[in-house]
């Protein structure tokens, strides 16, 4: 087995599954289902980046997710859809 050519492939492999051109083009033509296919794929992020830490009254650490927070990033990728320009 040839581990420099394994090292190579694991290289040029993305890590994450890559959003379709096409999907990405529709969304930044306003196209509903488009939009809500990149909100999909980004929910994840969203709800790491929107996750905070609250405390009760005996020191013990809850996190939940700030919705008021996770909406606003949403809208922010929203915007940024349809203001982006496709090559």
């Amino acid at each position: 087995m040839n581990t420099t050519n394994s090292k190579q492939q694991k290289l040029r492999t993305p890590r994450y599954k890559l959003l379709p051109y096409a999907t990405i083009q529709a969304a930044t033509q306003g196209d509903p289902d488009a939009i809500a296919a990149v909100l999909r794929h980004y929910e994840g992020y969203i709800a790491k980046l929107s996750t905070r830490r609250l405390f009760d009254e005996m020191g013990n650490v809850y996190l939940c997710v700030d919705e008021t927070m996770r909406r606003r990033l949403e809208i922010k990728l929203i915007a940024g859809i349809l203001t982006f320009k496709v090559a």
